[in-house]
């Protein structure tokens, strides 16, 4: 299974203003089928709180900063999305959850599905059922 990392795209530097961008296959593992952000978060609210039985996504802080907590069934990871020429790759089968959102922040996620309601694990018991192996009442 693949397992979530950093990736650094790449960053044109201009004095008119920097650009970045990223490309199915050299810096994304999967081809893009649904592009969508998160902003206007309120103080102290949390997003996320699910897995994906086979999406992967791949996540950037475009403005601001925010915190992406993966759990894999046994561990928690946290990284800091801070910078907009840095993304979080987040393979199927990790719960997650964004928060400590600052003012202003804007998260966009790219993912290789269209939205499937099927394909979300809202559950984490049943999620961690399911990534240990387990079939117990199931």
């Amino acid at each position: 299974m693949m397992e979530p990392k950093i990736i650094q795209l790449p960053k044109i530097i201009d004095k008119r203003g920097n650009l970045s961008f990223f490309e199915n296959p050299k810096q994304l593992p999967f081809e893009i089928a649904r592009t969508y952000w998160i902003y206007d978060v309120p103080g102290g609210e949390t997003r996320g709180s699910h897995a994906f039985k086979e999406q992967q996504e791949f996540i950037v802080a475009l403005s601001g900063s925010f915190d992406v907590v993966l759990h894999d069934g046994e561990k928690e990871e946290r990284f800091s999305l801070n910078r907009s020429n840095y993304g979080l790759y987040v393979p199927k089968m990790y719960w997650r959850r964004l928060e400590n959102f600052s003012t202003n922040s804007l998260a966009l996620i790219v993912s290789d599905r269209g939205y499937d309601a099927n394909d979300y694990i809202r559950d984490f018991k049943e999620f961690k059922n399911l990534r240990n192996g387990s079939k117990i009442g199931f």
